[in-house]
């Protein structure tokens, strides 16, 4: 029998520092001692007889042969986690732990209700609910803190996560509902209704950005808002109009009756919002989660969405069955 003198937990430590770039954000994130992560690291580059990562840089960086044995460690990693995942989650009601985390768009209306199934269809499962921004969600999967997540479609491929495509939410302009101002006309500039965007650190921020650069659209920056709740105050006060999406829209309930949408003039662009699961998360798991979320947003969101401004069916939907390229 063939057997590896290469212990898990060596080769586990090399794969978070060479992901973290540092020894004490591993023993940080761990809950190991400093010493200990050093240990893990040096006993498993003495026993290969290389340097797999450069320890005169900060962050470290992975030296030659440290690049080509990572790729080896996080395939043989994969397998282990799923089999351990298979095991002790081939079935739901067996799951022990499942991590979650969902972009602040669910955290009103879908995130409580999704609990509240999860907790019935798991009775034996431990949860850690997280709720952040779609960058923070895609960091704390590739470091391994979540299992499975909810946020905007990455821009770049995600290395080393399943991704499966979940809501199409078109961008739509907001305006006062007493407002006269047609959409062609505010985009034009043609208004004294301020323009409100939504604050540079936010991802929603950066597509509506490009798309006003690619039709050449220059409105003045007088107003950045990070909030989506102060940004539908303000629209619905008449202190100003945005480019928002529906699934914002539909989180202020209390401003409904005072905002109205339209289309966006022009060529429509939508964001599209992914479920993404690291590959040891359990199958049984992913399905039974996509399945429930399916289900509460089509009934919470989507449906009360159309039946409020019909002209959104077709384009506010689920893509489940889509091919994300």
């Amino acid at each position: 029998m063939l057997r590896s003198d290469l212990s898990l937990k060596w080769l586990e430590a090399f794969q978070f520092i060479a992901t973290l770039g540092s020894i004490q954000k591993v023993a940080q994130e761990t809950g190991l001692s400093i010493s200990t992560v050093s240990h893990h690291l040096r006993s498993l580059e003495n026993r290969l007889g290389v340097d797999l990562l450069d320890h005169s840089r900060r962050p470290m960086v992975l030296t030659p042969a440290g690049d080509i044995f990572l790729k080896h460690v996080e395939e043989a990693l994969t397998v282990i986690r799923k089999g351990q995942a298979a095991i002790v989650s081939g079935n739901v009601l067996e799951t022990q732990k499942l991590r979650l985390g969902l972009i602040e768009d669910f955290d009103s209306d879908i995130a409580p209700e999704l609990a509240v199934y999860l907790a019935s269809g798991m009775p034996n499962c431990d949860f850690i609910h997280r709720t952040c921004a779609s960058h923070a969600i895609l960091e704390l999967l590739r470091q391994r803190q979540i299992d499975l997540g909810v946020a905007n479609h990455p821009s770049e491929k995600a290395l080393n996560l399943l991704e499966t495509p979940f809501l199409r939410d078109p961008f739509v302009l907001a305006l006062p509902i007493n407002s006269k101002n047609s959409p062609e006309d505010l985009l034009a500039g043609n208004s004294t209704l301020p323009f409100l965007r939504y604050s540079t650190s936010q991802h929603i921020s950066g597509q509506i950005e490009a798309q006003m650069r690619r039709l050449r659209i220059s409105l003045p920056n007088r107003f950045e808002v990070e909030s989506n709740q102060t940004m539908m105050a303000m629209i619905a006060a008449g202190s100003g109009w945005a480019i928002t999406t529906p699934l914002s829209f539909m989180r202020a309930k209390r401003f409904h009756s005072q905002v109205q949408l339209h289309p966006f003039p022009s060529k429509g662009f939508a964001r599209e919002i992914s479920i993404l699961a690291t590959p040891e998360c359990a199958e049984a798991t992913q399905l039974f989660v996509t399945n429930t979320l399916q289900s509460l947003v089509q009934k919470r969101v989507l449906q009360p969405a159309v039946d409020m401004m019909p002209w959104l069916g077709g384009t506010f939907r689920l893509s489940m069955d889509e091919q994300i390229t």
